[in-house]
């Protein structure tokens, strides 16, 4: 990975290479400019190692030193602590507050929509998984308008969260209507950062049209 500080880190990823939290932790280890060695699995083909370190064998899952951490949430929080600048999340704690509310409230409404979509591509719930993702987008596109990004006039880990599904959308066969300019713009702006593009595997750069 590409980046200003480019520090090296003793840690290891174990990464999905198409999966969403995957995604979603490479690009703040990108954002971080944290040179990590990134282990890119096939969902399906889970390496015997990983089994030995992570008891339920998910992807992504982070290894530093003896500390093993399998839920994106809670890595993508560490990462940020761990290597505090360029900082992911804002220094007033009602600030940060915000925040974690507001990447909560994703959670449910926007993130596992988008993974439960991608878990059932070609299977007979994928319209309605669709449909479901397609809706919640729909009732937060205004939101777009208000700031440069994600809530706030700077890039946060909110927008290291929304970046890769957004980035899925034509994967997802999700088409953004005219009246979503401010969220293409914002897509655009996510997109074009280098940290990004950095942090793309082959299979997701192939995803976006």
């Amino acid at each position: 990975m590409t980046s200003v500080a480019n520090r090296r880190s003793m840690m290891n990823l174990y990464s999905g290479n198409i999966c969403i939290r995957s995604h979603q932790v490479r690009f703040v280890l990108s954002e971080k400019g944290i040179v990590t060695q990134i282990n890119n699995f096939d969902g399906n083909k889970i390496p015997e190692d990983l089994i030995a370190l992570n008891p339920f064998a998910t992807l992504p899952t982070l290894v530093d030193r003896e500390l093993v951490l399998y839920d994106s949430r809670v890595i993508i929080e560490y990462i940020d602590e761990r290597y505090p600048y360029p900082p992911l999340l804002p220094v007033s704690p009602v600030d940060r507050a915000k925040i974690r509310l507001a990447l909560a409230s994703l959670e449910v409404d926007i993130v596992q929509p988008a993974v439960d979509l991608d878990q059932s591509m070609g299977a007979r719930t994928e319209n309605s998984q669709r449909k479901k993702l397609r809706s919640a987008l729909n009732a937060t596109s205004d939101l777009f308008s208000v700031n440069k990004y994600f809530l706030s006039e700077d890039f946060t880990i909110i927008d290291c969260v929304l970046g890769p599904i957004l980035w899925r959308l034509d994967y997802f066969n999700i088409n953004l209507k005219n009246d979503h300019k401010h969220m293409q713009d914002y897509m655009k702006r996510v997109f074009d950062r280098e940290a990004f593009q950095d942090s793309l595997t082959e299979d997701e750069d192939e995803m976006h049209l």
